[in-house]
């Protein structure tokens, strides 16, 4: 097959107008604010709401480490988000940074990209998001931005404005208590949408409790308030049972043919892997593959698919086991 030749048009010359002046260098959160799309995947709804899961994860991985037994989500009226966690609260104390200056590990977190626990194995051994930058970007893309921490007997907090710290990180008290708040409002100017969905956010919720068996997460919206109580629409997400309780509910409304779901768990080189089914009488086959993590896989994956065709495999057909009997 003949090739095309290539195009005889002069090239412009060089004149000189691209030159080093032209190469930026962006410090600090600065490249997450102007294309925040290469960091949380658009500036849509979905990237809004992923604002919310950046933050959920991090509480998380302090549950699959142990620390943490409940998260609260609570959606404001002015749709500003707050996350509370019983982890152990983001360190306080103060750090080295490559430069030779100090500052407050709580601010190193919030504020650069690519830091944070989640490299340490000694800290998390399995966690989920953007490892060292989610709650830097959600910093990054708020306008309103503030940070409660009770740790060691003491509340601390701290506050920042589109990444920027507002305020020093300040000992506000004393409190028995132990974990972090976060609360934050997403930049208008750079958001197509600031509207949260609260069921979006509780789907995405309701599967990592699922994932977490014994982790308890509420959502709450004040934006909404019950006609007779006068109380804030609420929900709260916990499974002892973790998947084995996913696949009831994706089996709810429908013939089950076995009452139990069927459970597999094992580990291997340090992987943990847990598989739930429970057959129903209907031709459709849903299955969900959800990593142990907080992390949902989003469609076009091919775990899901390689788990089923390993299941069939494994599992004689109908048509086979009568014929085996002729």
């Amino acid at each position: 097959m003949a090739t095309e030749p290539l195009s005889t048009t002069p090239l412009p010359e060089d004149n000189g107008s691209y030159t080093g002046e032209n190469i930026k260098i962006l410090e600090g959160l600065e490249a997450v604010r102007l294309r925040p799309a290469m960091y949380i995947g658009s500036t849509g709804e979905m990237g809004l709401h992923h604002l919310v899961y950046e933050v959920v994860d991090n509480s998380v991985d302090e549950a699959l480490a142990g620390y943490c037994k409940k998260i609260e989500v609570v959606i404001h009226v002015d749709n500003s988000i707050t996350v509370v966690d019983d982890g152990r609260g983001i360190p306080v104390d103060m750090m080295p940074l490559s430069n030779g200056k100090m500052m407050s590990a709580v601010q190193v977190v919030l504020t650069k990209l690519h830091a944070g626990g989640k490299f340490d194995a000694s800290t998390y051994k399995v966690s989920g998001g953007l490892h060292g930058v989610g709650v830097s970007c959600v910093n990054a893309l708020s306008q309103e931005f503030n940070v409660e921490i009770w740790r060691d007997g003491h509340t601390w907090e701290m506050d920042f404005s589109c990444g920027d710290p507002t305020s020093e990180l300040r000992q506000a008290g004393t409190s028995k208590r132990r974990g972090t708040k976060i609360h934050f409002l997403p930049d208008k100017t750079i958001f197509a949408a600031t509207e949260f969905n609260y069921d979006t956010l509780a789907q995405r919720l309701r599967e990592m409790a699922f994932l977490n068996k014994g982790l308890t997460i509420s959502l709450t919206d004040e934006r909404t308030a019950d006609a007779k109580t006068g109380e804030a629409r609420h929900a709260e997400f916990h499974y002892a049972g973790g998947i084995a309780e996913f696949v009831k509910y994706l089996n709810r409304g429908k013939t089950v043919l076995h009452d139990k779901p069927i459970m597999m768990e094992a580990t291997r080189d340090s992987v943990e892997i847990e598989i739930a089914l429970q057959y129903n009488d209907s031709y459709s086959e849903p299955y969900s593959a959800l990593p142990t993590t907080s992390t949902p896989l989003t469609a076009g994956r091919t775990s899901p698919a390689s788990g089923h065709l390993l299941l069939e495999r494994s599992t004689p057909s109908a048509s086979s086991s009568d014929s085996s009997k002729t």
